[in-house]
């Protein structure tokens, strides 16, 4: 059998049984590289290589969970809670509830899709934005699984739609792939060849807004989750605001999270809302708070790493191309899928561009695709299983800061829902757009 369709189906397993998803990519990866004819100790050597490639990750995200509560220290959530409690009111009143959803799920939607294009700090902001807001939550009983649809539809459509910030890069990388297979195409042709693709997802986010999750569920209110009452002013709210600016403009100058997050503590350890002496303490703090995901993109890397080495992810896109012939609808179904078993092994559409690109672009100028149908099956195709592979940051970012309580679990209350309510719809209007562009 094919090492990459084994290894991903035991990783997915696994998760699905509530094994730990770094255990599920760490046997995932032994069975790959034992099917592909690696041996043991050439799966293990190879793992192992690959957990490097991810360590200036694993470190920013370290950096970014202490830049959070640095700035939880400050009082910047707190005072974004008491607005926000404001507005709710604790009133029992059926429209104001139903305004007080609708107004946090868009500005939680809004924080996600600035955080791809107009403010790329990526997953950045929901350990500081989510935790707080977890009390107001349960207050509405507003199902979590609403909320992680939410986060990862504005983590995913905005940089696979939109040229800015994170789209810009993804963009680019295809067009750069794409070229290199033998196919020239605009940039400015991507966004509306993706148009089709991502109306997909909106429908999927409309479904789990006013269908699947439309109903309340009740979470306890865990002491834990309770926020924590720090003092602000507005120097301290100030400086908070400062210091995100700083940690944005840095990471954009130098192209590095990891100085971006480091400018950003150092102006909240300026302002005095942090004295020196608790300074410890609360980075260990927040870097235990990131550190599940840290560890989740190192097995992944690993992951990936061991799929590559096999051989078998070109030997499954060939695959695929033997048994499509001169279908046209075949071909387009076919190679989706082939794209979502790989991005959902990987956890990064980014890293999945170069993988499929390569034998997808020849075949779908063989077939007859237009350059605008290549470009939304090869788009398409990347995209799918980043919202709901276990290893990618678009579903290990949401988990992060809901289950903060241990009330949300990452295969059934974040992955699942986002690979029904997203991958699924990616794959019908992705085959569509194949077709009719």
């Amino acid at each position: 059998m094919n090492a990459v369709i084994v290894a991903v189906l035991v990783m997915l397993l696994l998760s699905l049984f509530r094994v730990n998803v770094v255990l599920s990519l760490i046997i995932g990866s032994l069975v790959g590289g034992l099917t592909g004819g690696l041996g043991i100790e050439k799966t293990i050597e190879v793992f192992a290589n690959g957990l490097g490639g991810s360590a200036e990750v694993a470190l920013s995200y370290a950096l970014l969970g202490g830049f959070a509560v640095a700035i939880s220290q400050a009082g910047l959530p707190n005072a974004l809670v008491d607005w926000m409690l404001g507005v709710v009111g604790g009133s029992e009143d059926k429209k104001t509830k139903r305004f007080s959803k609708a107004l946090i799920l868009s500005l939680i939607l809004l924080m996600a899709i600035f955080s791809q294009n107009l403010i790329p700090i990526h997953i950045a902001f929901i350990p500081i934005l989510i935790p707080p807001l977890l009390i107001i939550f349960n207050e509405l009983k507003l199902d979590r699984r609403l909320i992680a649809s939410v986060l990862t539809f504005g983590l995913v459509a905005p940089y696979v739609l939109l040229p800015a910030g994170f789209g810009k890069i993804f963009q680019g990388i295809l067009q750069t792939n794409i070229e290199d297979s033998g196919l020239v195409i605009k940039a400015s042709d991507i966004p509306v060849a993706m148009l089709i693709p991502v109306s997909g997802m909106l429908v999927g986010l409309l479904i789990a807004i006013f269908i699947s999750y439309r109903k309340p569920r009740t979470y306890q209110q865990s002491s834990t989750m309770e926020v924590k009452k720090v003092g602000y002013t507005k120097r301290s709210i100030i400086f908070s605001v400062i210091a995100i600016i700083a940690a944005l403009g840095i990471q954009l100058l130098t192209d590095s999270m990891i100085v971006g997050a480091l400018a950003g503590i150092i102006v909240i350890y300026l302002s005095g809302s942090i004295t020196w002496s608790e300074a410890d303490s609360l980075l260990t703090e927040g870097m235990k708070m990131m550190a599940f995901i840290g560890f989740v993109m190192l097995s992944a890397f690993g992951f990936a790493d061991v799929l590559k080495e096999t051989g078998d992810v070109a030997g499954l896109v060939e695959g695929a191309a033997a048994a499509i012939g001169n279908n046209r609808s075949l071909a387009a179904l076919l190679m989706l899928i082939v794209g979502l078993l790989v991005t959902m092994g990987i956890g990064s559409s980014f890293s999945t561009i170069p993988v499929i690109a390569t034998i997808f672009v020849p075949l779908c100028m063989e077939l007859g695709f237009s350059p605008m149908a290549t470009i939304a099956i090869v788009g398409t195709a990347a995209a799918l299983g980043d919202a709901g592979s276990p290893a990618s940051d678009s579903t290990l970012g949401p988990t992060a800061g809901l289950n903060v309580d241990g009330q949300h679990n990452h295969i059934w209350d974040t992955c699942v829902p986002t690979f029904l309510h997203y991958n699924l719809p990616l794959i019908v209007f992705g085959w569509i757009a194949a077709l009719v562009l």
